[in-house]
């Protein structure tokens, strides 16, 4: 894999909430395609998606797009996503990147979820099958208030699903979670929803234990949400962009050449350009130069 496509939204604006593509050969500078014009768009459920997440599945090549089911631009408001929200993902699949399926809701959130959000997937070599994981408001028995938790399924083909299990509580919410391996370990970066800053936790198996990996950077790194990290094309570091979503200036990258260290830097502003289209919560997929080629002649 020599480049990357990034699947994103770009706002609450007319058409904001739907899915546009940008692709990269660096990983820091990059290209809006279709002349930074929407590329998918959902017309069931809310009419809108939010946070979409690309995946190649390992053994078949296929690729599948997932995405929350939720348009602000409604004007229906926050609480009513987060307290009444759909409990569906919208997914789409392509052979090619270029050509896509019919969008289609999956049900996954359980029973008294107030949402869905912010899907991401990761295959489980152990269980031979894509572990997905949300975020869902939810009131259990012993809550006083609903809170965040991130709930999670296993699938093999984004039709069917296993029953929904609660895989992240903490004290306080918790969104936005993507998870990466290196060397053997899996390296979990979530938001905290309370401090509006980023965990970053380790673990040999993506459902043991993981382990929180102090990171000063990443706590002073406020008003961040919407984490990605993917390697670099020098084969030994790695790019975490977090959506500076509180002060409106779209993702920045963070560079680390160890995740164990939780260490990170910000390149000159010379060194990464993010294109015209602004981004909002997306999704990195490392590709081919083949698949970089066949997307830019197509879009």
């Amino acid at each position: 894999m020599q480049a990357y496509l990034f699947v994103h939204f770009t706002g609450e604006e007319k058409d904001g909430e739907q899915i546009y593509f940008s692709v990269s050969r660096d990983g820091l500078n990059w290209k809006d395609l279709n002349d930074g014009q929407l590329i998918l768009r959902s017309r069931i459920g809310t009419k809108g998606v939010r946070d979409p997440y690309p995946v190649r599945h390992p053994r078949t090549g296929k690729f599948y797009l997932i995405a929350t089911d939720l348009r602000i631009e409604a004007g229906y408001g926050w609480d009513a996503a987060q307290y009444e929200g759909s409990r569906d993902l919208i997914v789409w699949e392509s052979s090619d990147l270029v050509h896509w399926s019919g969008e289609r809701a999956c049900t996954v959130g359980i029973e008294g979820a107030g949402c869905v959000w912010a899907p991401e997937a990761i295959y489980d070599e152990e269980k031979e099958a894509f572990l997905v994981f949300w975020a869902s408001m939810v009131k259990v028995p012993r809550d006083a208030e609903p809170k965040q938790r991130i709930y999670a399924a296993y699938t093999n083909d984004f039709q069917t699903y296993s029953e929904a299990f609660l895989y992240i509580e903490r004290e306080q919410h918790v969104i936005d979670t993507t998870i990466i391996r290196a060397r053997g370990v899996y390296y979990r970066i979530s938001k905290d929803e309370t401090n509006k800053c980023l965990i970053l936790e380790k673990s040999p198996s993506l459902t043991g234990t993981f382990t929180q990996i102090p990171s000063v950077f990443l706590e002073q790194l406020v008003g961040v949400e919407g984490p990605e990290c993917y390697p670099m094309p020098d084969g030994t570091s790695w790019c975490l962009i977090a959506d500076q979503f509180a002060s409106g200036k779209g993702y920045l990258p963070l560079i680390t050449d160890d995740l164990e260290s939780g260490e990170f830097r910000v390149p000159k502003r010379e060194e990464y350009d993010l294109g015209k289209t602004k981004k909002r919560h997306g999704g990195v997929l490392l590709i081919s130069e083949e698949e970089y080629e066949r997307l830019e002649k197509a879009f």
